[in-house]
């Protein structure tokens, strides 16, 4: 596979990562000091960024990540995706649409996320 290829799906396996409630201790998707920036809070470490998604993901969701814009530039990497998450809540289903910013390091294991950066645009309660 190229960069982008797997690049690619590595944000695909966020999304999921998210969804199956944060298994494991995600050193297969993030560098030991990513950060990440969500209406969850801020994480700075893997071990502190699993512990926010797992926080932040106790209902059953789904990540919809549409779109990636990548750009490689040598070893580090800037995509740019649609995101799509629904929280099914007992009252009701949440919906955000949300822009996220990524980046990637190339690490003697392939790619990782260093920095996860979640902008909302709209958001509906209960739908």
């Amino acid at each position: 596979m190229d960069d982008r290829q797997q690049l690619s799906t590595l944000v695909s396996r966020l999304g999921r990562w998210l969804d199956d409630k944060s298994p494991g201790d995600g050193r297969a998707l993030f560098t030991e000091d990513a950060e990440a920036h969500t209406l969850g809070g801020v994480a700075r470490g893997v071990d502190a960024l699993v512990e926010q998604a797992r926080r932040n993901h106790t209902v059953p969701t789904q990540h919809f990540i549409t779109d990636p814009l990548i750009d490689v530039n040598g070893d580090k990497a800037a995509i740019s995706a649609n995101l799509l998450v629904v929280f099914a809540h007992e009252s009701g289903p949440r919906m955000l649409g949300e822009r996220y910013d990524l980046q990637a390091s190339r690490t003697v294991d392939g790619w990782r996320l260093s920095r996860v950066q979640a902008r909302p645009i709209w958001e509906v309660a209960n739908a």
